[in-house]
């Protein structure tokens, strides 16, 4: 039986060509990525408009954006492309990969560093790299292959898997309880001096125990970073609030002390985040299936009841 071509599907170079330009949002980016021309960049997007019957882009005076149309068509597009991306280094026994991984501080420090090399070996061709930063990078534009980002989970064209919540309780030592007692209901810590008090979890927390926080004046301040509040935790120089998730072996050992079993949690959470068309590339499903595995093991509680995005 003859094979009749399909005569609906355009040129895989004009796909390529909008998928890019798509995903930069600019003709000239797509143009440099691809060593192509604008004009030939240009001339391929209305190869590709002029088959659908209608526009894909809108043209501005300061660049392009998507019609409602392109933005539906741009996503299946870049999903399609990348099945065929995969598919050909599956074929070639080409899979090795360098994963990028833009990630929080705290959660480098204590969910992946001590863990990283389980993956290594599970997955010895794919190479890791961690990335410690707090913007938000772009992973539409490859700056990232993947992130380990605090939100809500919606990000436009990105895929976000829940990974753990974000919640607080605060924390103490030994030599903060050697200087000032150990506290025995909430409201002692009123009168103690606290680590970063115009962190918005300590309002939470306190109001959690139904007390009104103390003046966020009083106390220092270290910018709300978790790692350094540890630090001066451990020190003895306040009451810091911690993850506690993060600080289950300190716990053990008796390195922090958690007074109370009070634990706040925040309206965002902690999600693993990267472009919807590469759900299935062979890297981050490994990364995917790997790191969800770890924070299972490490006893993270479950999606809240309405789900993950995606």
């Amino acid at each position: 039986m003859a094979i009749v071509p399909d005569q609906q599907l355009p040129p895989l170079t004009a796909i390529r060509v909008f998928e890019a330009a798509a995903r930069h949002g600019s003709f000239t980016h797509a143009a440099s990525e691809l060593g192509l021309t604008q004009a030939a960049v240009s001339y391929q997007i209305k190869l590709l408009e002029d088959r659908v019957g209608q526009p894909l882009f809108q043209r501005r005076a300061r660049g392009v954006s998507l019609t409602p149309v392109g933005a539906a068509l741009a996503e299946r597009a870049g999903v399609a492309l990348e099945i065929l991306r995969a598919a050909f280094a599956e074929a070639r026994d080409e899979v090795e990969e360098t994963l990028e991984i833009s990630t929080l501080a705290t959660f480098a420090t204590h969910v992946l560093a001590p863990r990283l090399d389980t993956f290594q070996r599970a997955h010895p061709a794919f190479s890791t790299r961690i990335s410690i930063d707090h913007r938000l990078v772009d992973l539409q534009a490859g700056e990232a292959t993947l992130a380990v980002r605090a939100g809500k989970g919606k990000w436009p064209g990105i895929r976000a898997d829940y990974l753990m919540p974000s919640n607080y309780s605060p924390m103490i030592s030994p030599a903060f309880i050697d200087r000032h007692g150990r506290p025995e209901r909430p409201a002692d810590l009123l009168g103690l001096p606290l680590i970063d008090p115009d962190d918005p979890g300590w309002a939470g927390w306190f109001a959690l125990a139904g007390l009104k926080a103390p003046d966020p004046g009083r106390g220092f301040s270290l910018l709300g970073t978790q790692l350094l509040t540890e630090q001066a935790t451990r020190a003895g120089q306040g009451v810091g609030l911690l993850t506690p998730i993060y600080y289950r072996e300190a716990l053990r050992r008796g390195d922090l002390i958690q007074p109370f079993d009070l634990i706040w949690t925040d309206d965002i959470a902690i999600w693993l985040a990267y472009p919807e068309r590469r759900r299935n590339a062979p890297a981050i499903r490994a990364f995917r299936i790997w790191i969800t595995g770890v924070m299972r093991d490490m006893g993270a509680e479950p999606a809240p009841a309405s789900g993950t995005p995606g």
